[in-house]
């Protein structure tokens, strides 16, 4: 029997194997000092993964870093990152001088790639500038023509801020710092105006045309308020960088010219490619949009049982009372760009759509702030979130904190259904690229808020069940695998967990016996002895992951290889070891060796496992 046999037979539809660009291998010869999915080893990586049996890749965000952080949720919403360029995407425009400067010989370097990537760029730009590759120009120039409208804002950001030594928007002068704020609060009235007449426009799954043209006209209204207000200040400054923001474009034209061809590839193989829609903002976004964020707000992690501390992101929160003007706009932009280059996604922390979680700025205390903070949808007894609010007070349980998943009792239908409309623009993204809300990834974890949990069971849509986070004295646990539902997506760990063999190695005896009787009466295991071999005791957690009731399963790469180092540790900032972890060249042999002698995850041994379970 196949595996792919064994996981029809276990109801499981979808199988991903989770891994960022960053991740990816390389060969010695094209080595930036960071992965990439367009290198020749990641190819030969995607063609083990459907050896192996899994149906698809779950990627991270594709943006652009800076320097100096590179995470991937802090990247840019349109631009894609220049340094998962392949040194074979460069053919034809630099030479091997240049390629072999721009090479790396050992660990995870991100600063020499960022710097690589772009001095590679820059010389391919001017290659072509001098005649090189002329059979691009037609293919270049209808990229720069589907893509203008972020093309322009993320190139113009990328010269100013060169221009001030890579500075945030920050510390610009307020000329340039407040460009795109000259005429929000212009923008919002008519906004709000325009709104009201089109305000339907996101429930209907099949607009008349009428409609249709309405919301264009409304969208080019908007435009032309932007350009006449402002419009000559960013032309001087095009002017002024008019070389820097063309660079950057051919750049985005290379990086996502690469990105279409892995695409193809893996659809050749018949692998599904997951991208992953971020709730924050680069800086880069954070000063183009600026119209469409709430002013005096962050969004961030509440305290919750994982992380009592809450978390402040820092991120901005789309304004409210823009959902049909420039904040609507914008999501909905980011939500047909990614699906037109993959498969389907990952929402990345819903909440931030549906019920975010906003503190205050410029308290001086971001922590402080984070943990007195509430959420923005649910906070009618707050007189600054007092006209946001979709519930009413006494709708709210004043016994629970306010980030409690109970904190708001129950809804109307009504309620609902403006709670539901909040998703609606990536739903109808979706449909529109021939995709369905089920096809969604929701990273749901330690907290699902009322609101939050209605609009996933109003679209069919499931959360997330993180295993290892199970808490076995509480039979109720939402991360525990006896309580998943069909539409959930169920996996051992994430990009921000343990690795599954470095935490079994890291429990207290206690800890491990308890999880060895757990598996033991979950599997109906005959020799259950046999857990206390660690290798043993993962793959029967990954068992246990294959025989619930969730058809969506998704394996981090770093657990699929045994690996004991991890990848990303939350609320940490140390980007030498953050975002740095990466297969070798030699993957295949290196999985088969681990797997061999129990240090690797077994697809086969885990589904036979699942398979011989009896059924509770």
């Amino acid at each position: 029997m196949t595996l792919a046999d064994k996981l029809d037979q276990l109801g499981v539809r979808r199988l991903l194997l989770a891994i960022h660009d960053v991740s990816f291998p390389s060969d010695p010869d094209e080595d930036l000092g960071r992965g990439s999915p367009a290198t020749r080893a990641a190819g030969r990586f995607l063609s083990f993964a459907k050896e192996l049996g899994f149906t698809g890749l779950q990627l991270g965000p594709p943006g652009q870093t800076s320097r100096d952080n590179p995470s991937p949720y802090d990247a840019t919403i349109f631009s894609r990152n220049l340094a998962t360029i392949s040194l074979e995407g460069y053919a034809g425009l630099v030479g091997e001088e240049a390629i072999a400067q721009a090479r790396w010989t050992g660990a995870t370097n991100h600063v020499h790639a960022y710097d690589a990537s772009h001095a590679l760029v820059a010389a391919a730009h001017l290659a072509m500038a001098r005649g090189a590759r002329p059979d691009l120009q037609e293919e270049l120039d209808a990229f720069r023509a589907d893509h203008g409208a972020w093309l322009a804002s993320d190139a113009l950001y990328a010269a100013i801020a060169d221009g001030h030594g890579r500075a945030a928007h920050r510390d610009w002068p307020a000329t340039e710092r407040d460009l795109w704020k000259a005429s929000s609060p212009f923008d919002r009235r008519v906004a709000a105006n325009l709104g009201r007449a089109i305000s339907f426009f996101d429930q209907l799954s099949a607009p008349t045309d009428a409609v249709l043209a309405s919301h264009a006209n409304a969208v080019a209204q908007l435009a032309a308020i932007a350009a006449s207000s402002i419009g000559p200040r960013v032309s001087a400054l095009v002017e002024l960088h008019a070389t820097a923001i063309d660079r950057y474009s051919f750049g985005q034209f290379l990086a996502h010219r690469e990105h279409a061809r892995v695409r193809r590839h893996a659809a050749a193989l018949g692998l599904a490619l997951y991208g992953d829609l971020a709730v924050g903002y680069a800086d880069a976004d954070a000063w183009a949009y600026s119209a469409a964020f709430l002013r005096g707000y962050r969004m961030g992690a509440p305290p919750s049982r994982t992380n009592p501390a809450g978390q402040p992101w820092g991120y901005p929160v789309l304004d409210p009372e823009q959902a049909i003007g420039r904040a609507g706009e914008l999501l909905r932009a980011r939500a047909h760009k990614a699906f037109a280059e993959y498969d389907s996604m990952r929402i990345d922390h819903p909440h931030g759509l549906i019920c975010p979680w906003v503190y205050k700025t410029e308290t001086g205390d971001d922590g402080q702030a984070v943990r007195d903070g509430a959420r923005l949808f649910e906070s009618p007894d707050l007189p600054e979130l007092a006209a946001y609010a979709l519930v009413a007070t006494e709708q709210l349980d004043p016994a629970q904190p306010r980030y409690a998943d109970d904190w708001v009792r129950g809804l109307t239908e009504e309620q609902a259904r403006a709670y539901a409309a909040k998703l609606r623009p990536l739903v109808a993204a979706a449909e529109a690229h021939g995709r369905s809300a089920s096809d969604l990834s929701f990273e749901v974890l330690s907290t699902m808020p009322r609101p939050l949990g209605a609009v996933l069971a109003a679209y069919g849509c499931g959360r997330w069940r993180v295993a290892q986070k199970a808490n076995l004295n509480d039979p109720s646990d939402g991360y525990r695998m006896e309580n998943a539902e069909r539409a959930d997506w169920v996996m051992l760990g994430n990009h921000d967990t343990a690795p599954i063999f470095e935490l079994i190695r890291t429990w207290p005896t206690a800890t491990r016996d308890a999880w060895g009787r757990h598996l033991a009466q979950r599997l109906g295991l005959a020799r259950p002895w046999r857990l206390a071999d660690p290798g043993f005791l993962a793959n029967a957690m990954l068992a246990d992951v294959f025989a619930c009731r969730a058809e969506n399963v998704s394996i981090f790469f770093a657990d699929l290889f045994g690996y004991h180092e991890r990848f990303n540790r939350p609320g940490v900032i140390d980007h030498t070891a953050n975002w740095s972890l990466r297969l070798p060249s030699d993957f295949a042999a290196v999985y088969a060796q681990r797997r061999e002698v129990g240090g690797a995850l077994d697809l086969e041994l885990a589904t036979d496992l699942a398979l011989a379970a009896p059924k509770l």
